[in-house]
């Protein structure tokens, strides 16, 4: 593979979604984009970086961003985020409260994390009335929405994180996979959407997960994906990052929640402003 069209494959993915790759990640390009060299009728990567650099493909470069995308999830992953989400649910669904509680998964991949949230949510509803909940559930790669969408996972799927209660309570078993139920389903709403581009439409969240993504940024990335995020929280809202992430350096409109890792607020100088 050639230093050109590693760089011009590499310049196509940082402008589209903001991932960098490093040359250490070389690897990554021989091993994922096999399938997109075969649909296009290219012979090489280099063929592929000459191709991109000849003149702009939508078509070529969402392909190409989509492969290099890592979509790894499960349900439930690194319980803490969800713990804590748990304890602020009864505050954010109490009786009196105006409004929807809204929630965004950003980065959802496969949909494991807006289900998760959907089943905490069912949980602490028990049952009885309470506010109309949206969770909003993003991805910058449409196959994976269309995957997320169909509510369908493998047994090895489902054993990954999910309590073996909630697998009774909230799927059906259909043939050799598992359906979520379609009051839980009914909760989410799936939509393609570049953390890059304008947010202002998505409205505001009572708490947002954001979670093993600016780890693939640069530091002017992170800034500006973690300030657009800010704006789109309520001020009681929380934001849940990775546990490999931080906001420390990069923002002053989010601060660390007292005692939680991962949790971030908006800072009372933002909340000023």
């Amino acid at each position: 593979m050639s230093s050109d069209g590693f760089a011009d494959v590499a310049g196509v993915v940082r402008r589209r979604s903001g991932i960098v790759l490093t040359d250490d990640k070389a690897y990554l390009l021989e091993t994922r984009l096999g399938p997109v060299l075969q649909k296009f009728g290219l012979a090489s990567i280099g063929a592929l970086g000459a191709k991109l650099r000849q003149r702009p493909d939508e078509t070529l470069e969402r392909a190409v961003v989509e492969a290099l995308t890592t979509h790894e999830s499960s349900f439930f992953r690194d319980g803490k985020p969800f713990d804590h989400l748990a304890k602020q649910l009864p505050r954010m669904l109490a009786p009196g409260r105006t409004g929807p509680l809204r929630i965004w998964s950003a980065a959802c991949s496969t949909g494991q994390e807006p289900y998760s949230i959907a089943m905490l949510v069912a949980d602490a509803l028990a049952g009885r009335p309470g506010p109309k909940v949206e969770i909003l559930a993003t991805d910058i790669s449409g196959d994976v929405i269309g995957r997320a969408k169909q509510g369908v996972y493998t047994q090895f799927e489902v054993q990954r994180g999910l309590p073996i209660r909630s697998l009774v309570k909230y799927f059906k078993q259909d043939g050799a996979k598992w359906r979520i139920n379609p009051d839980i389903s009914a909760m989410v709403r799936f939509e393609e959407r570049n953390l890059l581009a304008d947010l202002s439409s998505v409205g505001k969240f009572d708490a947002i997960f954001c979670r093993n993504v600016l780890i693939y940024f640069d530091a002017p990335t992170k800034t500006r994906v973690l300030d657009a995020l800010a704006k789109r929280m309520n001020p009681d809202a929380v934001l849940y990052l990775g546990g490999a992430e931080t906001v420390l350096g990069l923002t002053n409109r989010l601060v660390p929640v007292a005692g939680e890792r991962g949790a971030y607020g908006v800072s009372e100088q933002r909340a000023a402003a």
